[in-house]
């Protein structure tokens, strides 16, 4: 799978491709990779701005790193799917970003599997981490979007995934709500009017 690549105004490349699009009657996949990368733009812009500010002006410290990874997973993913397959969309930024996808990506699903913020556990209760778990957090849920981030310090890290998640959710009601004020007439969310295939499984077994 590719992905989409832009520099900001900042200087910094911006990565974002997604993995599974949940909203195709809204946006189709290459769109949704605009978005992701529209919404890494701002996110750059942050990392550029407080990694560059005077450690007296800074308000949540001067940030070590001028790049960061996120991993978002997709809040309509049934919670007896693996973490690998519950994975909305990626962006990087800065050269050196994709060094911390799998730090980003184990706060993610940390939050998933314990339903709150994965760096409660790091922090209280270690005993819910196990093997292979990353030792840092903390990881941001907005609104139902879970979102890790990776590369500066833990709050740091908190603040820009919370500000990735807000974004998205904001860009996709504003979608949605667009959608809605063209006036399809479809009962379903879906471009082509029909049910998941899902829903049609549970009462298949009833004779029409």
């Amino acid at each position: 799978m590719g992905f989409h690549e832009v520099i900001s105004p900042e200087g910094l490349v911006v990565r974002a491709a997604h993995r599974h699009n949940p909203y195709g009657y809204l946006l189709g996949g290459d769109q949704l990779d605009e978005l992701l990368v529209r919404l890494g733009l701002r996110r750059a812009a942050s990392i550029w701005r407080n990694h560059t500010v005077a450690a007296e002006r800074a308000p949540r410290e001067v940030y070590p790193r001028p790049c960061m990874a996120f991993v978002l997973l997709d809040p309509t993913a049934g919670l007896w799917k693996p973490s690998a397959e519950a994975v909305l969309g990626v962006v990087t930024v800065g050269d050196n970003g994709s060094d911390f996808l799998a730090n980003a990506a184990a706060k993610a699903a940390g939050h998933r599997r314990l339903g709150r913020n994965y760096g409660e556990a790091v922090l209280v209760d270690p005993h819910l981490c196990g093997d292979g778990a990353f030792r840092y957090g903390h990881s941001a849920r907005v609104r139902g979007q879970i979102v890790g981030a990776s590369s500066q310090s833990p709050d740091q890290d908190l603040f820009e995934a919370a500000a990735l998640a807000t974004d998205l959710v904001n860009s996709l009601g504003e979608l949605h709500l667009a959608w809605e004020e063209r006036g399809d007439p479809c009962v379903w969310f879906a471009g082509d009017g029909c049910p998941a295939p899902e829903y049609r499984a549970m009462v298949d077994w009833f004779p029409a």
